[in-house]
């Protein structure tokens, strides 16, 4: 699908930003806009690295921001990653959109929040802010889970399973978009996530399995 066909559907600021690098958009790309993306469906993204996941994600929240639905609040595994994101996303929309990253003080209801669209953080800081109480939770429309089949973790998982069974009796209207490369049930967890399963194995760069021995990698055929 070329990005073109889409674009009396997303804002034009949106449309503006992603235009500059793209032109055609990724089999999951497509197939997510084709299963719902754009009218608020949650949905399971089970594509490979680099497939375009992350833009996905992105569509969703942004459109949804500048269309005034609510905030977008995006979920990371690591803090590290949670920084990564924020800093790629502010240089793109942060001219525009207001953009944070909470992932300190696990004690703190961090209100200051209430003034941002985007927020960037981890399941254990979201949970905690939950349980504060934190009042702008209730303008939440988006939420991405990136790697998601951590839910399958013994350490983070039950928090992230809570937390999303959390978000979804608080907020009626909400948009979960689940992201991952490696996930062993996805039928299984888009049923519980009521997701629509968009699943593809395109990637950039053809993957290739060999042995490698004394200098020498004999490919699989």
């Amino acid at each position: 699908m070329q990005l073109e066909n889409i674009k009396e559907h997303i804002p034009a600021k949106l449309y503006e930003v992603i235009s500059q690098n793209i032109e055609e958009l990724r089999p999951a790309q497509t197939k997510a806009i084709e299963n719902g993306l754009f009218e608020g469906k949650n949905l399971l993204i089970c594509t490979p690295t680099a497939s375009g996941k992350t833009l996905i994600a992105e569509m969703a929240c942004i459109k949804n921001i500048l269309e005034r639905k609510g905030k977008a609040v995006y979920i990371v595994p690591l803090k590290a990653l949670a920084n990564e994101k924020f800093k790629e996303f502010k240089k793109k929309y942060g001219s525009f959109l207001k953009i944070a990253l909470s992932i300190g003080d696990m004690d703190s209801s961090d209100p200051y929040l209430m003034d941002y669209d985007l927020i960037f953080t981890t399941s254990e800081k979201l949970d905690s802010l939950t349980r504060h109480h934190s009042p702008w939770l209730k303008y939440i429309k988006t939420v991405i889970v990136d790697e998601i089949h951590l839910m399958n973790d013994p350490g983070r998982g039950p928090t992230l399973e809570i937390l999303i069974t959390i978000l979804r009796k608080l907020l009626s209207n909400l948009q979960i978009i689940g992201l991952s490369a490696t996930i062993g049930n996805p039928e299984e967890l888009a049923e519980w996530l009521g997701a629509h399963l968009v699943v593809d194995d395109w990637r950039p760069v053809k993957l290739e399995q060999g042995v490698y021995l004394e200098g020498r990698i004999d490919f699989s055929k």
